[in-house]
């Protein structure tokens, strides 16, 4: 577990925000992710249904863990219980492996949509529909391994999926996109501080950009690189 003498670099870049620690992640939540958040909300109030679904896509360090976390507190506000689920779990490839294996296959040719196993993702996404439980992977960022976690998701209203690829995912209700690219990101990257910048990760950044980008025609919401909700036209 990080501990509160490793936060203090990142708190000093932070300040005015909310620093959180789940699954081992580091969570940088600000105003703008509330206000984001906030109107994702009223859309989601204004068109509820019955186990309803929502996504939020958008590259390394654009804010989707942060906001999928303010959305599902959020909705508790209203006695909808939310539970997010996060897309890195669903890599077909552990994490130890990842690197080692887009390098021997080619960064260019394997980084992008088919690294995640979308059967394992539907497969959670009909759980969910159905109120059954349900057993996902789950990775522990300081051991980097996949662990299991088991979900009863009879009582669950909604799901918030995010990760790179979410909006791609069958059955969601409402897609929302960042607009904001790896290079507005950078120091985001940095705080978080989950992979060093090299070449080959600048090659992989580049990479996740151009797959993201190919899903942004499916969104039905905005967030522009003012961090603002806008709507898309359809």
């Amino acid at each position: 577990m990080l501990s509160t003498g490793n936060l203090f670099p990142v708190l000093k870049q932070v300040i005015n925000s909310k620093t959180i620690i789940m699954l081992e992640d580091v969570l940088l939540i600000q105003d703008k992710h509330r206000r984001a958040g906030a109107g994702i909300v009223d859309e989601i109030l204004n068109n509820r249904k019955e186990k309803m679904i929502i996504a939020i896509s958008g590259e390394s360090g654009s804010g989707k863990s942060e906001l999928t976390h303010v959305v599902a507190k959020e909705l508790r506000k209203y006695n909808i219980f939310a539970k997010p689920i996060h897309l890195d779990n669903f890599f077909k490839t552990l994490p130890l492996e990842r690197r080692a294996w887009r390098e021997k296959h080619g960064i260019e040719n394997v980084v992008g949509l088919d690294e995640i196993d979308w059967e394992a993702v539907q497969k959670t996404v009909d759980d969910f529909k159905h109120g059954r439980t349900c057993s996902m992977p789950c990775v522990d960022l300081v051991t980097e391994q996949v662990d299991t976690l088991t979900t009863d998701f009879q009582p669950i209203d909604m799901l918030v999926l995010d990760g790179l690829y979410a909006i791609n995912t069958k059955g969601v209700d409402l897609h929302v996109f960042i607009e904001l690219t790896y290079h507005e990101t950078k120091k985001a990257q940095t705080a978080r501080g989950k992979e060093k910048t090299d070449e080959n990760r600048l090659r992989t950044l580049e990479a996740e950009h151009k797959a993201v980008q190919s899903l942004r025609h499916k969104a039905d919401l905005f967030i522009n690189k003012e961090y603002v909700l806008v709507k898309a036209e359809k």
